[in-house]
């Protein structure tokens, strides 16, 4: 029973992340891992993230900022390989501080650049390309992107629905393409966790709809204040 419990709570968590705000889906993923362990529930994960991707596209689907999501893909591609080549050198749990430490410096610069030049964005030719890459790596090891891609959407500034109409398109591409190389190189993709996911559908309908209230009743400054929040406890979650 307490595996159902576990299970239909990370769907809602990731639902309502998907439509409203991100790194909520973070919480998700210690939750799986304990109850499912740490490399098989990546696979239970991700067809969940699949559902809440599609749910998230409908809904904002002509308010993405596109140029920002061709700015990262490539580069997000290139991470996939990074995290296939090393994944088995290094174990789980080294991966899980190096992202948090790696989340905390990009987090910690992004709030400087805030404190220090409010009114630009960043503007290297390497910034976009350099996040691309940090979130095709995390979300490939442990589905953990959700913070690299909110730090980015945050540090360009953009307003709260083009913020989550961009982050929708994103993972909907990239957890799209992640299906088939977890299923040819790691395995964790099978019959009964495709199953599990099924049953799961209506929670993760349930948590879409309760993150689009949450996005219409947050201010703009809120919603950033909020997601600037979430995404710090996120990192520290990974830290602890």
């Amino acid at each position: 029973m307490m595996d159902w419990i576990m299970l239909c709570l990370a769907a809602l968590l990731i639902g309502m992340s998907k439509t409203g705000i991100q790194g909520i889906s973070l919480l998700a993923v210690p939750i799986m891992a304990l109850t499912f362990g740490a490399k098989p529930s990546t696979g239970l994960i991700l067809p969940m993230l699949c559902v809440a991707d599609l749910i998230a596209v409908l809904y904002y689907r002509r308010i993405a900022e596109w140029k920002y999501v061709f700015k990262l893909l490539p580069s997000a591609l290139v991470g996939f390989g990074v995290a296939l080549l090393v994944d088995s050198f290094i174990p789980p749990e080294a991966f899980r501080y190096l992202l948090g430490i790696c989340l905390a410096v990009v987090f910690g610069v992004m709030l400087w650049f805030e404190w220090r030049k409010s009114d630009t964005t960043p503007t290297y030719w390497w910034y976009g390309p350099a996040f691309g890459l940090l979130g095709g790596f995390t979300t490939m090891i442990g589905n953990a992107a959700g913070p690299v891609m909110a730090i980015y959407l945050l540090s360009v500034r953009l307003p709260k629905y083009s913020f989550v109409g961009t982050n929708a398109w994103f993972f909907l591409v990239i957890n799209y393409l992640k299906i088939p190389v977890q299923v040819l190189s790691w395995n964790n993709i099978t019959l009964h966790f495709l199953w599990l996911d099924a049953c799961t559908i209506p929670f993760i309908i349930v948590g879409g709809y309760l993150g689009i209230l949450l996005v219409k009743k947050i201010p703009e400054k809120g919603f950033r204040y909020l997601t600037t929040v979430i995404t710090g406890l996120s990192i520290l979650l990974l830290l602890v």
